[in-house]
């Protein structure tokens, strides 16, 4: 159901840029548009898994220097039929984790120090199973994507804002109506946020379940993530921004209403008890 809601909110997402881009400046203007965030994102997806690595200080780490971690790794991988993926320690207290990579083949998973200290060797297993859940399904992809259509809506409201700004025409000589473009200019970006943040909510749905699957017990990471929630709340990470703070399994900044509004995460609470509506079911 989860994949279906992706493809459904893709489409949707798609359908809004052809929209808008017709209105604003015919087929010409939105496919310039999409070119142009394709490039943008394009050099994100191939490069991004070095680039945040970095910019959160994590080291590789191997067997000999984190034995517990790099078993539950290798073991989750092999039982989900995926490559063994690079394994990274960051140095917070603040307990946390992601995934990064462009495909199953150039994957990373990452772990601050502080949850290699809070969590059982269950709990740390589900979260996990719950990264690698986000390599085998692509994620990385399905959210390169997303950010590519939603980001040339963006450039055709910018396009928009200055066309209305210093005059002129669309490309097909049509007249539009100056009223409805300006509410389009306006509503059509905050739509696609609003889609791209469904999408990503969709996937960590679905990671959830499938890191359930991969350790067999949902209450693994059921518990996780209260305990992580928990501890984010009370020390969020100093060293995390809004631009990669979607990345990990839990959101690492603190935020008032505003924020969780406008967050990529499903509500902690809804996470944890569809994983407990697993516990017994005959499909799991």
């Amino acid at each position: 159901m989860n994949y279906l809601k992706t493809a459904v909110l893709l489409a949707v997402l798609t359908a809004l840029l052809i929209f808008f881009g017709d209105a604003l400046g015919g087929r010409n203007g939105a496919m310039i548009a999409l070119v142009f965030a394709g490039l943008m994102n394009f050099v994100s997806y191939w490069w991004s898994d070095k680039i945040v690595l970095a910019m959160y200080g994590a080291r590789q780490v191997g067997e000999g220097d984190a034995p517990e971690l790099f078993g539950i790794v290798r073991d989750l991988t092999m039982k989900a039929g995926l490559p063994m993926p690079k394994v990274y320690m960051m140095e917070s207290e603040t307990p946390n984790a992601f995934a990064t990579g462009r495909n199953p083949h150039h994957a990373a998973v990452a772990v601050t120090t502080g949850i290699m200290r809070l969590m059982t060797r269950e709990e740390l297993s589900g979260v996990i199973g719950h990264e690698l859940s986000h390599v085998r399904n692509r994620d990385i992809l399905i959210s390169t994507i997303a950010a590519t259509i939603a980001g040339a809506i963006s450039y055709l409201s910018q396009i928009a804002y200055f066309a209305a700004i210093f005059g002129g025409r669309r490309d097909n000589d049509r007249e539009g109506n100056p009223f409805a473009l300006l509410i389009m200019m306006i509503v059509a970006p905050i739509a696609a946020m609003i889609i791209q943040l469904a999408i990503s909510r969709s996937r960590e749905y679905a990671a959830d379940e499938g890191g359930a699957r991969l350790t067999g017990n949902p209450l693994y990471l059921a518990d996780a993530l209260r305990k992580l929630e928990y501890y984010n709340k009370r020390t969020p990470m100093e060293v995390a921004n809004q631009a990669t703070a979607h990345m990990f399994i839990v959101s690492p900044l603190s935020g008032g209403s505003l924020l969780k509004l406008f967050s990529t995460y499903p509500p902690i609470e809804d996470r944890i008890k569809r994983l407990e509506a697993m516990v017994g079911h005959r499909r799991f």
